[in-house]
């Protein structure tokens, strides 16, 4: 079968990707700059080809908790939104994890804090891999750093969501969102019918039939010694996928002395700052962390023995660079760039920091 390629904005991708991929349904709400995603699928009209439930909510916290009411019947679903938007569904999104159950994010993220700026940004960094909601829980987390990403990964997202029964976000920025690249459409995938989902999910709230007791879908225990078991599983369930799912890419690192650490559009800079570098003759490679969590801790910490520094480059303050720091435990130096409020920065920029902050003597 001839492939599938269209030219269109990251937004677009997440949208047809996900009536592609067999999403039940789809609940959001418009807000710059990801407002695209719920416009095409508004537009491409899924539910009179696939079925497929496309709604906008009355707010972005009746959105959540309607992907929790969906995600417990064992569906398909998903939402997405950009940083404030995000902010308001943390609660569900911690309802969600509590109940372990599968369901797909979106965040394109805007600078802030508070309203900010509709242009990109990194710097919910912190909100998605520490746990924006309260409690101690995990959200599987994936960087796209080009629109054929943002396609693939709502197929990546839901397939380790539904694999461990935990919510996944796929955290891009504006640029992704906005930028337009030719995309490899993934082809289409059928809809589970009820008895696949009751097959594949024997957990969810489709109706007790006789013979097996109610499953109750919740987050809420109030007896603490079961309370804790369920985090004590909930910690063992974040280990293993520690363990099992780390993604991430290289770039010209083989013989690096010094090494970029970055996501998502951040780390298209970083690769022509690689090129420069290199032209002027230093040995400068790339780590781009895929899966944001879970993070690169050992192929990072294998890096801290082989070059002389890092510098993490991110639009935002300094986040992921802890990250960083914590795993090299003080072995090397690491650094980090970044430009805020919208602002991009230039390869060159980069390159003087790096020159400037790890380089210099």
């Amino acid at each position: 079968m001839a492939e599938d390629v269209k030219l269109m904005k990251g937004n677009e991708a997440i949208a047809h990707a996900a009536i592609r991929y067999g999403v039940d349904g789809y609940f959001g709400y418009p807000i710059t700059p990801q407002s695209e995603i719920l416009e095409t699928l508004m537009a491409e009209m899924p539910w009179e080809t696939t079925g497929m439930v496309v709604l906008q909510a009355e707010s972005e916290v009746a959105a959540i908790n309607m992907v929790y009411g969906g995600a417990g019947t064992g569906k398909r679903v998903m939402t997405s939104s950009s940083s404030p938007g995000i902010s308001l569904k943390q609660e569900g999104i911690s309802y969600l994890a509590g109940a372990e159950l599968p369901c797909l994010i979106v965040n394109v993220m805007r600078g802030g804090p508070g309203l900010g700026t509709i242009q990109p940004s990194q710097a919910d960094y912190f909100q998605t891999v520490k746990g924006g909601g309260h409690g101690d829980y995990r959200l599987i987390t994936l960087a796209p750093s080009s629109v054929q990403e943002m396609a693939d990964f709502v197929g990546l997202g839901l397939e380790l969501a539904f694999k461990y029964n935990n919510p996944a976000i796929i955290l891009a920025d504006g640029i992704i969102g906005q930028m337009m690249e030719k995309v490899v459409l993934p082809p289409f995938h059928t809809r589970r019918t009820e008895e696949e989902i009751i097959a594949e999910c024997p957990w969810a709230a489709q109706g007790k039939t006789a013979g097996r007791k109610p499953n109750v879908i919740t987050s809420l225990e109030l007896d603490p010694a079961t309370m804790e078991e369920n985090n004590i599983r909930f910690q063992a369930k974040y280990r293993k996928i520690e363990e099992n799912e780390v993604r991430y890419e290289e770039f010209q690192c083989e013989d690096a002395e010094y090494l970029l650490i970055a996501f998502g559009s951040s780390a298209r800079i970083c690769q022509k700052v690689v090129e420069n570098a290199r032209a002027e003759g230093i040995k400068l490679g790339l780590l781009r962390p895929i899966t944001l969590w879970p993070f690169p801790k050992e192929v990072i910490k294998a890096y801290a023995d082989k070059v002389k520094g890092m510098l993490s480059v991110e639009l935002n303050a300094g986040q992921m660079v802890e990250d960083v720091r914590l795993t090299v435990n003080g072995k090397i130096k690491v650094e980090h760039f970044g430009r805020l409020g919208g602002i991009v920065f230039t390869p060159d920029e980069v390159l003087n920091a790096l020159k400037e902050l790890i380089i210099k003597k």
